[in-house]
């Protein structure tokens, strides 16, 4: 039986995802995967509950989430690939000296597809001695809408990821005001199971987990170029230019893991925010929602990257 693998977003964040996908790089572990898209990035985790997914990949928050929702929850993060949070604030001027306190007379809008964003900028707001509730803004738009509204000049800064922020950077209609990867450590993405699958099918997922990592490698080792180009049948309404500048900036600002273990320092964080913004009561704690044994084995068989 294939594994059954859902992505919970499209977005070039997930490209180390995409690019094992499209590198053959499961095949050639011997594992079959079958790739999905959930309903909507609120519902990826039912899949799992169900037995129509084996595997989701998406953020720690939601298996924080789930395990804050209901008492039968036994997920699992076990293989790390975002490790650094890839929003920005980019804002119509340009701000080189920006501090958060910039925010607060400003229009403002911010992520509306998916909580994790605004929960780890509120987070932030927080620890420079501001009160995020207090921060006026637009919280019931797309960021296609808000990209569009800065354009014209309704708005003065926007949360976007990329390609967003390159296409705006590219128009001149945008200035980066504030990278959120700039903070350090946010374990943002992962594969995650029930624990149950997780015994039940080890071998086969030891085999994506080594999967994952030679693509890692892969990844660490080419040029933006050819990153892009391997992800590019995923994102065919963004130009070959735009992605590959995108693929740059993540590089560069190094939100993707070299390796699948998932650090403890990265989920603190980002728990800290989910606690803080009242999106969970308590949040699992590490030890709970967190399986790095195969990664942990993975990364000491010391696989080659892809070629």
């Amino acid at each position: 039986m294939p594994i059954t693998l859902q992505e919970n977003l499209r977005g070039v964040l997930y490209a180390p995802f995409y690019a094992a996908l499209a590198l053959g790089a499961y095949h050639r572990e011997g594992v079959e995967v079958e790739f999905v898209s959930a309903p909507e990035p609120g519902r990826a985790a039912e899949g799992l509950f169900s037995g129509t997914v084996h595997v989701a990949w998406g953020g720690p928050m939601r298996v924080m989430q789930t395990y804050d929702r209901r008492t039968d929850c036994d997920l699992v993060c076990f293989a790390e690939a975002v490790t650094r949070d890839p929003f920005f604030l980019v804002g119509r001027e340009p701000r080189p000296d920006f501090t958060f306190a910039d925010l607060f007379d400003k229009r403002v809008a911010t992520v509306s597809e998916v909580p994790t964003p605004w929960l780890c900028l509120q987070e932030d707001l927080r620890r420079a001695g501001l009160d995020p509730d207090a921060l006026p803004r637009i919280t019931d738009r797309t960021m296609a809408d808000n990209v569009a509204a800065l354009r014209r000049g309704e708005l003065d800064v926007v949360q976007v990821f990329e390609p967003f922020d390159e296409e705006l950077i590219a128009s001149a209609d945008g200035h980066i005001w504030y990278a959120a990867a700039t903070r350090g450590p946010t374990s943002y993405t992962s594969f995650y199971a029930r624990r149950g699958t997780l015994t039940a099918r080890r071998d086969e997922l030891k085999s994506m987990v080594r999967a994952l990592y030679r693509t890692q490698r892969w990844l660490h080792a080419q040029g933006s170029e050819a990153v892009a180009d391997a992800v590019q049948s995923f994102f065919p309404a963004v130009s070959a230019e735009p992605l590959r500048g995108a693929v740059a900036r993540y590089l560069e600002l190094g939100i993707w893991g070299r390796n699948p273990i998932l650090p403890r320092s990265g989920y603190e964080r980002l728990r800290a925010g989910l606690i803080s913004a009242g999106f969970v009561k308590q949040a699992a704690p590490f030890e709970q929602a967190v399986d790095n044994s195969l990664a942990h084995e993975i990364v000491r068989e010391d696989p080659p990257p892809l070629h």
